[in-house]
């Protein structure tokens, strides 16, 4: 009796695990959901999805809400979908949001837009509703040096076809800034800007900015401009500044090589002194060579020192100030 009880535990949790993988494999509810609304999946190809790793919620929810919006899509395309790694879901919300708003958008562009990492949902609520984005403060100088820094709201609407391979909101705000700070920088005075603020956005709006990106540029408006710096005088003052450093390098140059100058002169008058006191130093030997050749005699020896005591003596009466006075009443 024992032995029998033991097998029979076993056989009810053999039926057991049967039934649940059978449960599994075949979502009886999902097939119920499904066939009460409408839409017809066997069970079959509920059990085929298992078999191929597709969650079978992943594929009959999102063919529910499609059979309810009066858009039948065919089960293959959604699996084909799932199994390249897509999101089965948000591309049938964007198919059903694109029919209401009455938005040509066939299965296959909006599978590729998703799969190409786009949000195609986000996308087609901004076709419907468009959005607006703030460009950062960008900054530009006028003719006259002073700078403007400006924000623009830029309101845009996507593009569908061209969201495979088109350029973003950043490329939008990037060729934004760049038509700001061209059309204010071609202005003659930030005055005008001032004055008229609307005109750098219809100059930049006829621009075409748009060519190339996912979005279509429906507006350009100019939110905010502040006056900046005097980049001109800055510039100005800081050129004077260069000129004042050269100049100064200059002068400092110039005294450098006088004073090399002054120092090769007094080097040369010094060693011109030294070659007089040299040559001075051999008078007295000439004077005692003419003693002993006979070529001077005693009287023609004191003549010569009388006249250098007398040139000495003159000398130090014209370097004297009284000494000069006298000699210019004289």
């Amino acid at each position: 009796m024992q032995g029998f009880a033991g097998t029979s535990i076993v056989l009810v949790l053999i039926v057991a695990f049967f039934l649940l993988l059978l449960m599994w494999a075949i979502p009886v509810r999902l097939w119920v959901a499904a066939l009460a609304s409408g839409v017809r999946v066997g069970l079959g190809s509920l059990v085929g999805m298992r078999l191929r790793k597709v969650h079978p919620p992943s594929i009959v929810y999102p063919l529910i809400s499609s059979e309810k919006a009066g858009l039948p899509l065919a089960t293959n395309e959604l699996e084909s979908h799932y199994l390249a790694g897509g999101d089965v879901e948000r591309v049938v919300n964007a198919l059903i949001s694109a029919d209401k708003a009455n938005i040509d958008l066939p299965f296959q562009q909006a599978a590729a837009i998703d799969l190409a990492g786009r949000d195609v949902l986000d996308a087609v609520q901004v076709s419907v509703n468009p959005r607006v984005i703030q460009t950062p403060k960008v900054a530009a100088m006028a003719k006259d040096g002073i700078q403007l820094i400006a924000t623009a709201r830029v309101t845009v609407r996507a593009n569908i076809n061209r969201l495979v391979g088109g350029a973003g909101e950043e490329t939008i705000l990037a060729r934004v800034g760049e038509g700001i700070v061209s059309t204010i920088g071609s202005a003659e005075t930030h005055k005008r800007v001032l004055e008229n603020p609307d005109n750098i956005s219809k100059t930049v709006l006829a621009k075409g900015l748009d060519s190339g990106t996912a979005f279509e540029i429906l507006s350009i408006d100019i939110a905010d401009v502040d006056v900046g710096k005097n980049i001109g005088a800055e510039l100005q003052t800081d050129q004077a500044e260069a000129d004042k450093r050269i100049a100064q390098a200059k002068a400092e140059e110039r005294r450098a090589m006088a004073v090399a100058a002054e120092q090769e002169n007094k080097a040369l008058v010094e060693e011109m002194q030294a070659e007089v006191v040299k040559a001075e130093a051999q008078v007295p030997l000439a004077v005692a060579d003419a003693f002993r050749d006979g070529n001077l005699g005693i009287m023609d020896y004191m003549k010569y020192r009388n006249i250098q005591s007398d040139t000495e003596m003159r000398g130090s009466i014209a370097k004297s100030p009284e000494g000069g006075r006298d000699s210019d009443l004289d």
